[in-house]
């Protein structure tokens, strides 16, 4: 691991919301970190030009295998403490039986497949007794399933729980800590306006837990509060 001055992360998707806010809050506690963007430009740009150097910005589609593949070569000679994927759609409350194929596949691929997809394209910059994380949700637990709606987005990211748990059975001997993380329901593009916690309420705290579980063996799905959330 890198000594406390010298942490590197790499964060899949901060482009605005929570993925934006960790970028800054990393940065800010001395991280040197390269967030990703689908577009250029934005506040993403405009806080990496003002960060004298603690934060840059690297272009990806997430769900391209072939933007994956391109930004593993160019990032070839790094090495990052953390690795974290941060993606996420929903494409509203509709039951199941009102999902159409398109959606479901849509859904699926952004939320589960490509995720994991990254991780496995992006593992190898990691460096040893590094971690790796994903943005998942407490809407993905299948034992507090107890409301209902919203439940394409809920069975997308249980599937996410799932792949990751898949991850890190088939790569448990390689020494990198992995992690789920409940942010909890936040004033996003996704979570909408009445969410009651905000980014920059909740962000730091996740920090937190990311910062308190380096070196941790095995896989842990755990809140913003570092509590474990029931699979």
């Amino acid at each position: 691991m890198s000594t406390t001055s010298d942490r590197r992360a790499l964060i899949i998707g901060a482009s605005r919301g929570l993925g934006l806010v960790l970028a800054n809050e990393l940065a800010r506690r001395g991280w040197r970190v390269i967030a990703t963007t689908r577009r250029g430009g934005g506040e993403l740009q405009a806080n990496a030009d003002a960060s004298q150097g603690r934060l840059e910005v690297e272009s990806l589609e997430m769900t391209s295998s072939v933007q994956l593949a391109e930004l593993s070569e160019r990032l070839a000679g790094r090495r990052f403490d953390l690795l974290f994927v941060n993606a996420a759609i929903d494409r509203g409350n509709l039951p199941i039986s009102e999902v159409s194929t398109d959606m479901f596949t849509e859904v699926m691929t952004t939320n589960a497949l490509s995720p994991l997809r990254t991780l496995e394209a992006l593992r190898g910059l990691v460096a040893p007794g590094g971690t790796v994380a994903v943005m998942s949700s407490e809407q993905g637990s299948i034992s507090r399933n107890t409301e209902d709606g919203f439940e394409l987005y809920k069975a997308s990211k249980a599937a996410l729980n799932q792949l990751m748990r898949s991850y890190a059975t088939r790569h448990a001997d390689d020494g990198q800590t992995k992690l789920l993380i409940d942010p909890g329901h936040n004033r996003t593009r996704l979570g909408g306006p009445d969410a009651p916690l905000t980014p920059r309420e909740s962000i730091p705290a996740v920090a937190d837990v990311i910062e308190a579980q380096a070196g941790a063996p095995g896989l842990q799905f755990l809140d913003r509060h570092g509590e474990t959330v029931p699979w």
